[in-house]
């Protein structure tokens, strides 16, 4: 894997004390503690990500992500969250993947899925990539998956964001026409925003032109694991 989570536990301890005081999260029991944490966390991780996920910072996969239940719940939710990234790290090396919170962050750049300039059509090596994560997400039911589109800055910005648009869609018709439940996606596009690399080579323009992944638990995800606690 590439990254490794961007907050864990520690991390949002030392901030949980920061915003409820130290004097209340001592006093506090052990399910207390979980609840206070995991309400604070969920807009601390989308915050930070808000400002980190992507190098250029995107927004909105940040608040898909950071979300967080929290407690014991949010902490059998990660477990097979570390599990799912791992997986998708052995079946496509090519990708950038990261766990953050209890989600999981996915680029598919250039060595996955790669874009040609002002086409939102997959070509066959990024079918065949599509392909290995398939198993994966088959293996994983209980997960919501977001794709977000991005193009490089050739061009002007409306059309690029109606572009980045069909990126993002093209991935999702193609995993629901290999079997994977179409309710599970969500798509969006974001054009020339969020780069990823200089726009001003073309190795870092073929970079930009990409879709990335938030992928979360779902309703019947969380009910589970609050039965497990």
């Amino acid at each position: 894997m590439k990254k490794i989570a961007i907050l864990g536990l520690s991390s949002l301890l030392v901030l949980s004390f920061l915003f409820t005081g130290c004097e209340s999260v001592k006093n506090a029991n052990n399910t207390q503690k979980g609840a206070g944490i995991g309400a604070v966390a969920g807009g601390i991780i989308g915050a930070v990500l808000g400002n980190n996920i992507g190098k250029g910072g995107n927004a909105a996969l940040g608040a898909a992500i950071g979300a967080a239940v929290g407690g014991g719940t949010g902490a059998l939710i990660g477990n097979s969250m570390d599990k799912q990234a791992r997986e998708i790290d052995q079946a496509l090396p090519g990708a950038d993947v990261e766990r953050v919170g209890e989600g999981i962050h996915l680029v598919l750049n250039e060595n996955a899925v790669r874009f040609d300039v002002n086409k939102s059509t997959l070509t066959p090596q990024a079918k065949a990539n599509l392909d290995k994560l398939v198993p994966v997400f088959n293996s994983y039911a209980d997960t919501n998956i977001e794709i977000f589109g991005y193009t490089d800055n050739t061009g002007k910005a409306e059309y690029n964001l109606t572009l980045s648009q069909k990126r993002a869609e093209s991935v999702k018709v193609y995993l629901i026409s290999k079997g994977l439940v179409a309710s599970r996606f969500k798509t969006s596009g974001y054009g020339i925003a969020d780069p990823i690399a200089p726009n001003d080579t073309p190795e870092g323009r073929t970079q930009n032109r990409r879709v990335e992944f938030a992928i979360t638990a779902n309703a019947k995800m969380i009910e589970e694991a609050k039965t497990k606690q």
